[in-house]
């Protein structure tokens, strides 16, 4: 820490701050589920948008368990492609928590590492898609016992964009904001992206606890705290001695807490006021009339081919693994209302 102050004081220092959980103790968690002390069939995931010290502090704090396991196990990812997934899929469900009715926020990692990038979309309705190039990516712990993210994630861009409209026809101007991957642990990419391109000094947390044996998802969330300009120095002091001390996200979740007490945690004796509360989930936009129209799109020539050849065809979604098959009688009335 300490360098939250000096942004407030000195200009060009910056600060980004991050914390990241990944494979932690393996007996830990195999005691947690064998003693049913934590249960992805009844922990539900939920968002939380607050405010503090008359909204100079601005903040954000996630429970995504059962999201990140569903999307974990519909891309089959492995250990380390799983930490990857889950900490992208949270930290793009935080920064979208401000989103307005039509909205959207895609965060994308380009990147040279076996995990080949990484893609994320939410909307203003708690909706959460995404995937990784390489869902077998997977490198042996670090030497802190951790999952080994940065190994497989390596150099590259992150980008973040912002559009409204999309889907209904009514496009805005969409914004980009593109920063250097400075870690691959994501978190800190994240940090780095909201005080480098959003001028935001940022604290974030983001954590995913894989159980070894089953690969299985069993604590995923984060929290984000940023400091907005009128903001107290003494406030920023107080800040940063509150989330130097507070425990990695996934300790706080397999303990029990949710987004409430998370920031209550890392914001010490801060007051804040929640402004909304949402569910949170993993749901994709694709259906066999998206396939259809994609399928319809190719040309005629491309259809033909596809009906003579293999006598159908196979769509794959990319962000939710869903498997859309059109027969050869759909392929012919394609043609024939071409």
């Amino acid at each position: 820490m300490g360098r939250l102050r000096a942004i407030l004081e000195l200009p060009g220092k910056l600060f980004a701050t991050a914390f990241w959980v990944g494979l932690e103790s393996a007996k830990l968690s195999r005691q947690l589920l064998q003693k049913g002390e934590f249960d992805l069939s009844v922990s539900k995931d939920s968002l939380i948008h607050a405010t503090a010290l008359d909204s100079t502090v601005r903040c954000m704090a996630a429970v995504t368990t059962n999201l990140v396991d569903e999307a974990c196990r519909r891309h089959k990812t492995f250990p380390t492609a799983s930490a990857a997934l889950g900490r992208t899929l949270t930290g793009t469900l935080l920064l979208g928590s401000t989103l307005k009715d039509l909205e959207k926020i895609i965060v994308q990692f380009h990147c040279n590492g076996m995990l080949g990038g990484i893609v994320a979309e939410a909307d203003a309705h708690g909706n959460v898609r995404g995937y990784v190039n390489n869902p077998l990516a997977h490198v042996p712990v670090n030497g802190r016992g951790k999952l080994d993210v940065s190994a497989i994630v390596g150099d590259g861009m992150m980008h973040v964009t912002r559009e409204a409209g999309f889907e209904i026809g009514l496009l805005k101007d969409s914004y980009r904001g593109s920063v250097p991957i400075v870690s691959g642990e994501i978190s800190e990419d994240f940090a780095y992206y909201l005080t480098k391109s959003e001028q935001v000094p940022s604290a974030v947390s983001l954590g995913v606890f894989v159980e070894p044996e089953e690969c299985r998802v069993i604590a995923s969330g984060g929290f984000i705290v940023q400091v907005m300009p009128g903001a107290d120095k003494s406030v920023v002091e107080r800040l940063e001695e509150s989330i130097q001390n507070t425990p990695h996200s996934t300790k706080m979740i397999l303990n029990g807490d949710g987004p409430h007490q998370m920031l209550r945690t890392a914001l010490g004796d801060l007051d804040f006021e929640v402004l909304e509360e949402r569910e949170i989930r993993f749901q994709c936009r694709c259906s066999y009339e998206r396939a259809v129209k994609i399928i319809s799109a190719l040309g005629r020539e491309e259809v033909a081919d596809m009906l003579n050849e293999d006598g159908g065809a196979e769509m794959i979604c990319h962000f939710c693994s869903a498997v859309y098959n059109l027969d050869s009688a759909e392929l012919q009335r394609i043609l024939d209302e071409d």
